[in-house]
């Protein structure tokens, strides 16, 4: 983790050392959680991780906006992005620095 950036990688070697899973079960029981959040957001579901924080999916409608470079005005078409609030408890811990 020096690059400052937590990977798969990263999640499944932490589980087979603090669970003992071998190195493929770990990575299987990463890719079967991503699976399943990325396949509740897909059917527009909210994903809610206790102490970490939600997952949501929001609608955004038509708008216009702004080429910087010219300043024309150009329609953004209407789109669904995915958003995250973190927990409280992940604020306070962040915060902290812990």
């Amino acid at each position: 983790m020096s690059t400052g950036t937590l990977t798969r990688a990263d999640l499944s070697d932490s589980i087979h050392r603090k669970l003992g899973l071998s190195k493929s079960e770990a990575a299987d029981l990463v890719e079967q959680i991503l699976g399943c959040m990325c396949h509740a957001l897909s059917e527009g579901e909210q994903v809610k991780l206790s102490g970490f924080g939600t997952f949501l999916l929001r609608d955004k409608g038509e708008r216009v906006g702004r080429n910087p470079k010219t300043g024309v005005e150009v329609p953004i078409t209407p789109r669904r992005v995915m958003t995250f609030r973190a927990s409280q408890v992940m604020r306070e811990r962040i915060a902290k620095g812990a």
